[in-house]
């Protein structure tokens, strides 16, 4: 018996040796996977810093999107396993398509969350803890309605375009998708914190989540920056969903969204929950982490890296990297 404990692999490695030579690919897949955390971590940061309000059921509205994604796309005639030769402007065609039914059904499903689970508890003045029982609760339903659905077996994924390399940095591949993934994501995270930060609507939800009932007298109606905080939350998401399909080959799951649910929270706690640019640079340096954490401790070890950084960060510094600022932003 001892023979064959030590005949088994270590639970765990040290290699730093793959560290440094995978560093440049960790990287470059570290940003990019980081990059879809970030537009997720979005959502919980926004909520937060409005309601202080973890919404756990975020995830699935992230899921929602995936599943509208993969719909549009077996809408217009493509199916699982090989990928087409689209011309260039057919192909940004479809994506766009895809993209705005994934930010629809997103939006619309954490409008409808909101409506449904969160308006009545805080008609009703509910303690914090009935938000956060709520919230998980609405996760489960959200999940239990696609596989009453679809049932338990993921959709097989639906590619439009191959990953091709475009050009190297100190050896590691840089591809198209990577390069669409990243600059689509710093995108839509620049328009998030322009809409936040500029615009009227923005400077409401800044009001509301700095002090609610003094922004209710003087004139801001705060039931509706709430539900306009969660319909720009779930587009975010749903933009994140059809960004993730791309790149991820396992396709829609009625559980997908559990995991990268619990890595994007966990990016948005160490950004700094409440603060847009902390979501961006939660989002990035969890992707960074778990790339690096995987060759370093061995692959089996990759999701436990955001848990351990959620954890570290909530015992050393609880408001994270930037703070929460939501509430304190400029006008």
């Amino acid at each position: 018996m001892p023979a064959l404990f030590l005949a088994q692999d270590p639970w765990i490695n040290f290699d730093v040796q793959a560290l440094v030579e995978q560093f440049w690919f960790n990287t470059v897949e570290g940003l990019s996977q980081g990059s879809i955390y970030a537009l997720i971590a979005l959502g919980y940061t926004l909520v937060y810093g409005v309601l202080k309000l973890i919404n756990f059921a975020h995830s699935e509205v992230f899921i929602y999107g995936a599943f509208a994604t993969w719909f549009t796309f077996y809408g217009l005639g493509f199916r699982p396993g090989s990928t087409p030769d689209l011309p260039l402007f057919e192909l940004i065609g479809f994506l766009l398509l895809a993209l705005i039914a994934a930010m629809l059904i997103s939006g619309g499903t954490a409008v409808v969350l909101e409506r449904v689970a969160y308006r009545p508890l805080r008609k009703h003045k509910a303690p914090r803890l009935a938000f956060l029982i709520t919230a998980i609760g609405a996760s489960f339903v959200l999940q239990q309605i696609i596989f009453l659905w679809r049932g338990g077996n993921a959709e097989q994924a639906i590619r439009l375009m191959r990953p091709e390399e475009v050009f190297t940095i100190f050896g590691a591949s840089v591809t198209n998708l990577t390069i669409i993934i990243v600059v689509c994501s710093l995108a839509l995270m620049l328009i998030a914190d322009t809409f936040i930060n500029r615009t009227r609507v923005g400077r409401g939800i800044r009001a509301v989540s700095q002090d609610p009932d003094t922004a209710t007298l003087m004139g801001v109606n705060k039931e509706r920056v709430i539900m306009l905080t969660f319909l720009v939350g779930g587009v975010l998401a749903g933009a994140a969903a059809l960004l993730y399909m791309m790149k991820i080959p396992q396709g829609a799951s009625y559980q997908g969204g559990f995991l990268l649910g619990i890595k994007a929270f966990a990016a948005a706690v160490l950004g700094g929950i409440g603060n847009i640019r902390g979501a961006l640079l939660g989002g990035l340096l969890i992707g960074l982490f778990e790339n690096y954490g995987q060759s370093l401790f061995g692959g089996e070890w990759r999701d436990i890296v955001a848990f351990v950084v959620l954890i570290l960060i909530l015992m050393f510094r609880p408001t994270g990297i930037l703070g929460e600022s939501l509430g304190k932003a400029r006008v």
